[in-house]
């Protein structure tokens, strides 16, 4: 009677065994592992270039400012002297 019993056993067993996922489902799910490894290596890709243009846009800016201190100093500094100069008689 156990014979019997292991019997069927053994067949469910290795018919399960047997039932893996098929070439297509292996075949999707590398797809799908690579697109998400793409998709990553996208977004990644996407911060450094957004952290990139924020340090460019920040350099311009200070550049900028820079640019326009200077330009105000040198405005005072020509006003300055303007105001220094004693006025010429004729």
């Amino acid at each position: 009677m156990k014979k019997l019993f292991y019997i069927p056993a053994v067949l469910a067993f290795a018919v399960f065994a047997a039932c893996g996922p098929s070439a297509a489902e292996k075949r999707a799910k590398e797809v799908a592992d690579s697109t998400k490894v793409a998709d990553s290596l996208a977004a990644i890709q996407a911060a450094e270039a957004a952290k990139a243009q924020a340090a460019a846009d920040s350099l311009a800016a200070v550049e900028a400012a820079a640019k326009a201190q200077a330009t105000a100093d040198s405005l005072a500094a020509a006003e300055a002297a303007a105001k220094a100069k004693p006025a010429k008689k004729k």
